[in-house]
């Protein structure tokens, strides 16, 4: 059992958002769903909490109302090996969401979530400064990062 668990706050859609999430991970488990009983806060029979597994890592979602909303404060970073996996990963969990600047999107839950090549920190902490400003650079210009344009805007 890991000792901290993300625990995520949904407005009636968490069972919704873990089969959304396990459904695009490739090592993701469906857990257990709780549901409210007679005199809770939320309708009985509807579902409290749902728990899931992503990559290893155990996540809770809770339906807790309209009272807090998701923001970039806290948003989950996903190492992808080439660029076939940031592809897939961006498009899978943009749908329906939102994109953004540098690799960040939202997901259609609010979610923030960034999804990054293993190849950019590598590119980013080049030892010639000149090659990794010209990355950083590129990579402030996209939305998707796109590894060849990367490694080509280091290699000029």
């Amino acid at each position: 059992m890991q000792k901290i668990t993300p625990f995520l706050w949904f407005d009636g859609q968490a069972e919704e958002a873990m089969k959304f999430y396990t459904s695009i991970f490739r090592n993701a488990k469906v857990g257990n769903v709780s549901r409210y009983g007679e005199g809770g806060p939320g309708p009985a029979g509807s579902v409290l909490t749902a728990s899931f597994e992503l990559e290893g890592l155990e996540f809770t979602a809770l339906n807790g109302g309209a009272f807090h909303k998701f923001n970039e404060a806290v948003s989950f970073n996903v190492s992808c090996d080439d660029q076939e996996e940031v592809d897939y990963f961006w498009d899978r969990l943009s749908e329906g969401g939102q994109i953004q600047q540098c690799g960040w999107l939202k997901d259609k839950f609010g979610l923030s979530w960034q999804i990054v090549p293993t190849a950019l920190p590598r590119l980013l902490g080049n030892p010639d400064r000149e090659k990794a400003s010209r990355v950083m650079q590129a990579m402030l210009q996209m939305k998707k990062i796109d590894i060849a344009a990367l490694e080509q805007a280091s290699a000029v």
